[in-house]
């Protein structure tokens, strides 16, 4: 099995654990949003009810965006998760300018990075210089090679007020080396940010890995047309058309995601460069890694511009060549990092993708609700082992949502378990469903950790849509606006909540 090797750190054995965006979580020292640092208690909490794995949503720099899957760069964090009060000589003081952030009932995703860019450039100026002779820092920046680019694409957003790059004086337009020197003191600040990005993240993989915890990451497969990597090599994009997906049962209109495509051949005539580069910055942050939207590697639904959705097609168009491409570049991703990879493999997905994926050891998703064959619900022990079972995503209802939005699909589940349907799903009827996610024959069970909360009332909002993370394909206002109720302190001494979860494990 060409996975192998990755599975020998991880373990092929059953792995239990939980699912979020860093951005939900709330904790007395973070300023308005999670937190690097909020990961400790987390992981903490983890330890102590018996999970081992945590998985978090992309942590990239989302620009001026606040969806996680509309990155800048394909590398670098987004500095609105630095833990602020646990940076070197940091006056506890200069953080209250954050109080009002921290008790709303959802993120302030854009107010609160305005606000911490603004601080972090007054603590740039007090601390870079010590800084950035050190060997630490000059370690990072040779091991990094993409923060160069980045960085100097970051001080052309900062110098032409966040304009589209083809917006920007042609001059501007393509990276030059040549430039960096006029622009250095922004570029300092990028870097310095992404310093302090990674060290903090990798400090909490450390402290989880020393306790028997393993973060999965997220490599989102698409990046936006307006980003530090396209900006710098747009030879490895096909800008003419966009990503997204056909109709299907729960968007009638299909999704345009504006995403530019990936120049598959240019990018093999560079031994995937970009791609191993990405993949080399991802396995310093976590040993397992989500490749999102699998398939796409397969074959992609292609939109011309100004078309709809409907409009789109199948990229390569002959689908005899879909199984060859994907396991291509399945198995370099394999061989070029010593992280695990796991696959998002959700929606209408070609015949030839599954067994691929088992062949190579890459484990796809089965979200409970659906696992049917011929309208049969499949039985929890025929799961495929090499596989991860979840009773949702972020880009789906909860499970008590979806009890209620999807009454025809709630009653059959009901049916399947021999339970009688009502409109609410009761706490018991969430615990049993929990249990049974856990109990499959899959090597990973990971769960939103709402999901979990759920299980009391006083832990979630009264308004079971309030718990939703996001709806794809739809620009809204509370799309990643999402915080857990309770904080991280509340959600460590809980004890009920500690219980439930022992019990659902046994």
């Amino acid at each position: 099995m060409r996975t192998d090797r990755h599975w020998q750190k991880i373990g092929l054995r059953s792995h239990h654990g939980i699912s979020l965006p860093l951005s939900a979580l709330r904790s007395k020292k973070s300023c308005g949003i999670g937190e690097f640092h909020d990961l400790i208690s987390l992981i903490d909490w983890c330890s102590a009810v018996g999970f081992d794995c945590i998985q978090l949503l992309p942590l990239t720099d989302m620009g001026d965006d606040t969806s996680p899957y509309n990155p800048v760069s394909s590398c670098a964090l987004d500095p609105i998760f630095l833990s602020l009060a646990d940076l070197p000589g940091v006056d506890p003081t200069s953080l209250e300018v954050f109080f009002p952030f921290k008790e709303l009932p959802r993120v302030a995703i854009r107010e609160v990075k305005h606000q911490k860019i603004q601080w972090l450039y007054r603590y740039f100026l007090e601390t870079f210089e010590p800084l950035s002779h050190t060997q630490a820092y000059l370690d990072f920046l040779k091991e990094e090679s993409w923060v160069l680019p980045y960085a100097l694409f970051k001080a052309f957003k900062d110098e032409y007020g966040g304009k589209f790059w083809k917006e920007w004086p042609p001059e501007a337009r393509q990276f030059n080396p040549h430039i960096i020197e006029s622009k250095k003191s922004s570029i300092d600040f990028h870097s310095f940010m992404q310093y302090h990005c990674y060290a903090q993240l990798k400090h909490a993989r450390a402290y989880a890995e020393a306790v028997g915890i393993f973060f999965k990451g997220d490599v989102p497969i698409l990046i936006s047309p307006d980003s530090a990597d396209v900006w710098a090599e747009p030879h490895l994009f096909n800008l003419e058309l966009e990503a997204g997906a056909p109709p299907d049962y729960y968007n009638k209109l299909g999704q345009k995601w504006g995403f530019p495509l990936f120049n598959w051949e240019m990018m093999k005539g560079t031994k995937f460069t970009w791609w191993k580069r990405r993949l080399k910055a991802a396995s310093h942050l976590y040993p397992i890694y989500r490749i999102d939207h699998v398939v796409g590697f397969f074959r992609i639904w292609a939109i011309p511009k100004e078309k709809s959705a409907k409009e789109g097609h199948f990229v390569p168009a002959d689908h005899h060549k879909w199984a060859q491409h994907g396991q291509e570049i399945l198995e370099m991703m394999i061989d070029s990092s010593p992280a695990l990879p796991m696959a998002e493999d959700l929606g209408v997905i070609p015949d030839e993708v599954y067994p691929i994926l088992k062949e190579l050891g890459i484990c796809g998703t089965k979200v409970l609700r659906w696992q049917k064959q011929n309208d049969v619900y499949i039985p929890y022990c025929e799961y495929e082992p090499f596989s991860l079972t979840t009773v949702s995503t972020h880009d789906m209802d909860t499970v008590s949502g979806w009890w209620k939005k999807f009454p025809d699909e709630a009653i059959a589940f009901a049916k399947f378990k021999g339970w009688s349907y009502h409109p609410r799903l009761s706490s018991e009827q969430l615990l049993e469903i929990l249990k049974d996610a856990h109990h499959t024959a899959s090597y990973f069970h990971i769960n939103l950790l709402q999901e979990y909360l759920a299980l009391f009332p006083e832990l979630v909002s009264t308004n079971v849509e309030e718990e939703r993370i996001n709806i794809p394909g739809q620009i809204l206002p509370n799309n990643w606006t999402y915080r857990f109720k309770p904080s991280l302190e509340e959600l460590l001494g809980h004890e009920g909540l500690t219980q439930a979860i022992g019990n659902i494990l046994r």
